[in-house]
This record gives C-alpha cells, structure tokens and sequence, in this order.
C-alpha cells in the first residue's frame, strides 16, 4: 500500500469519529475494522489535528502544508507524522481514497 501526496483522504463511512475532551474518539461500526481486540480508537492532539484536515477535499501535501504553517517542527518531521498516521489509519481501513472534487 502506498500513500500518495497527491490523494485525498476522508473518514470511512464505516467508523463514526466524536471529539471529546480533547481527543478524538473512533468507534468501528462493522467487523474487522482496525485490531479485532480493539473496539475505540484514540487519537491525541496530533492526531486530531491531522484527523481535522481529511476531509475528503485537500490533497494530502496540502494537510502537510498547512499543518507546517501552523506549527513548528523540524523538517519532515510534520509531513512523517502525517504519512505515518494515515498509512496506518488506511491500513485499518478507517480512511479512504477518494476522488478530489
């Protein structure tokens, strides 16, 4: 699987995503979405952060410029994270591709 920066990204209509207190809570609604003795996900503020920007609108390097504007990081370090989070939230089948509009 290989994660493009020039795809676009959005929130899988088979988990259903709430904030609280801060933090973002991911709930699957069918079998075999993301680790079978998991049932939440958790992301912390980074994640959020991320999580936010998929929209299913922006291309992926677009998040990372964005998030690069908005905060202070060495290098590569925001465009790792963001690579990093989504392969693996598209591994767990909790993001999908979509077409850009």
């Amino acid at each position: 699987m290989s994660i493009s920066g020039n795809a676009v990204y959005t929130v899988s209509e088979d988990v259903v995503a709430r904030e609280i207190e801060g933090e973002i809570i991911i709930v699957p609604l069918v079998a075999g979405i993301g680790d079978l003795e998991d049932e939440l996900y958790t992301l912390n503020e980074t994640g959020k952060a991320i999580w936010d920007r998929l929209d299913g609108r922006r291309r992926l390097c677009e998040v990372i410029d964005d998030l690069s504007a908005q905060y202070q990081a060495a290098p590569g370090e925001i465009q790792a994270d963001v690579l990093g989070l989504v392969t693996e939230l598209v591994k767990r089948r909790m993001l999908v591709a979509v077409e850009p509009s």
